[in-house]
């Protein structure tokens, strides 16, 4: 692409350069050999257009192209309360969930965000504070997952970790500033998995650590 482009060459909204660089010397597959990388939006975050050659098992060698978008890792976070037997968790507005037949967008979710230029463990203490008014003692690390691998580049760090009343220290709710408005959600160990049965429940992450939650802890 050229490079008198915004993300490019040229600075983009937030004045980054560079961006058409990710991915180009990527060399870890013999069957894949990248020919060009495009800067393809500019917003906050970013989309990219690469072809690339890719030898299938016949060996044969075809020109692919993908979009990927590259919003940064992030992580979440099961908060539960084994005395009480409850989950702490949220429910906040996601348009994207809204426009794609949700009813009202409100979503019920782990807490979680993303890293920025934190560590995955810093930046779940800080969304757990930020979100839930939670001051996080001792975290487990759970696994990380690539949730959306075919268009979104996205690894995110999950983890859990017991809570108890002493530990709301924090008003929660999200930062005001970034248009967030997240309101906490007590969920008994035992209504959990029957709010995703019955549609309550229908974040991707959110799913995958109460099926944790049912293993390890219920």
């Amino acid at each position: 692409m050229s490079i008198d482009h915004p993300g490019a060459g040229l600075p983009d909204a937030r004045g980054r350069t560079g961006l058409h660089l990710t991915g180009r010397d990527l060399d870890r597959n013999a069957d894949v050999r990248i020919r060009d990388v495009e800067v393809t939006s500019d917003g906050w975050h970013v989309l990219r257009r690469t072809t690339f050659e890719f030898r299938g098992r016949d060996g044969t060698w075809t020109t692919q192209q993908r979009e990927t978008y590259d919003r940064g890792n992030g992580a979440t976070i099961l908060l539960y309360d084994p005395d009480a037997r409850t989950l702490l968790l949220s429910r906040q507005f996601r348009f994207p969930a809204y426009v794609n037949d949700h009813p009202d967008g409100l979503l019920i979710e782990t807490a979680g965000g993303l890293l920025d230029d934190d560590s995955s463990e810093d930046a779940i203490r800080r969304e757990a504070s930020e979100e839930l008014g939670v001051t996080l003692g001792e975290l487990r690390h759970l696994f990380d997952l690539y949730m959306s691998p075919g268009s979104v580049t996205e690894r995110v760090h999950f983890f859990a970790a017991p809570y108890t009343q002493a530990d709301l220290t924090g008003p929660g709710g999200g930062v005001e500033e970034e248009g967030e408005e997240i309101e906490a959600v007590t969920v008994g160990y035992d209504e959990a998995l029957s709010m995703i049965a019955d549609g309550r429940i229908v974040d991707g992450k959110t799913v995958i650590l109460l099926q944790w939650a049912a293993l390890n802890l219920f």
